[in-house]
């Protein structure tokens, strides 16, 4: 029954249905005290498959969502090392597919699971004393790596911000370090920016650096705590004059007048006046944005409404 499945699955890994009638059949063959082989044996068998199948389809959630599977059963059946060994594997398979296609988002996601699972069972198990320590700092690095060989990674630039409250945790970063990361992470985007301000991934990390300043921030979430209003605004000036500086040359770049947008909304949100910008700014920068995005009109003029310019 397996070998009629795989054939199956090897002409179409997406058939779903057949994904779990196999798991049906494992289940069934692992609760068989005659099986010819070892459970171990068994499931690595599997996995090699998938191993196999994500080679030639890596961007099927079915070999993924079957592989976390047979990672859970392996826990189940063969102990928490066994186990912790497996994951840690799992960390090598994940870059050998991201160094394929670095920027395929399934891999990302597998890998933070993979790396929420490890964390895990480094509590509990021997084999895992050498991860015990937080893995957030080795993959907020590699997310650096991974940026610096490709500006435009939408997933490394989400992990990178995913990390970033557990690299602080572990850091036991005081206030002013906090403050020297945030300036850091700062700097690195606006090297970005001006690398490629056409960039979409970019000006999303932008965005986000510029959420946890807000006060309306989740605590949780904020890179610096004990930030007050003037440092708010002038973090917020700071930025908008390094991207009006941008503006210069790249007039037709639309991600630049709504990063503008967002930046007075912030200045408003601190009740901040700035000699930055003027309310005919503002609606310079809409005009613009209605031109060069028209299929958005809609949003634009909403906005406009909504910021009474």
């Amino acid at each position: 029954m397996l070998d009629l499945i795989t054939r199956l699955l090897n002409e179409n890994p997406e058939y779903y249905t057949i994904w779990n009638h196999r798991r049906r059949v494992l289940t069934s063959l692992l609760a068989t005290e005659a099986l010819p082989q070892s459970p171990e044996d068994l499931l690595q068998g599997d996995l090699y498959l998938t191993f196999t199948l994500l080679r030639k389809f890596p961007k099927c959630y079915w070999i993924w969502n079957h592989r976390n599977w047979l990672l859970q059963q392996s826990e189940e059946r063969l102990g928490t090392d066994a186990a912790c060994k497996l994951w840690s594997g799992e960390l090598q398979l994940i870059s050998r597919m991201l160094h394929a296609d670095s920027r395929n988002f399934h891999a990302w996601g597998y890998r933070r699971f993979a790396v929420s699972q490890l964390g895990r069972l480094a509590h509990a198990s021997s084999e895992a004393g050498h991860i015990a320590v937080s893995l957030a700092e080795s993959e907020f690095e590699y997310t650096t790596k991974m940026i610096k060989s490709n500006l435009s990674n939408f997933s490394a630039w989400h992990n990178r911000s995913q990390l970033i409250p557990q690299v602080l945790r572990d850091r036991q970063a005081n206030p002013q370090a906090r403050r020297a990361f945030l300036n850091s992470e700062l700097s690195l985007i606006c090297e970005a920016i001006n690398t490629d301000p056409f960039d979409q991934s970019i000006w999303f990390y932008h965005r986000y650096l510029l959420s946890v300043i807000s006060s309306s921030s989740p605590q949780h979430q904020l890179v610096v705590e004990d930030l007050t209003n003037d440092e708010r605004k002038q973090y917020y000036e700071h930025e908008m004059a390094y991207i009006q500086e941008i503006l210069e040359d790249e007039a037709d770049c639309k991600w630049i007048y709504e990063a503008l947008i967002m930046l007075a909304e912030a200045c408003f949100e601190v009740e901040a006046e700035s000699g930055l910008f003027t309310t005919k700014d503002m609606r310079a920068w809409l005009d613009e944005l209605k031109r060069l995005d028209p299929l958005r009109r809609g949003r634009w003029d909403d906005l406009e409404k909504r910021l009474n310019v």
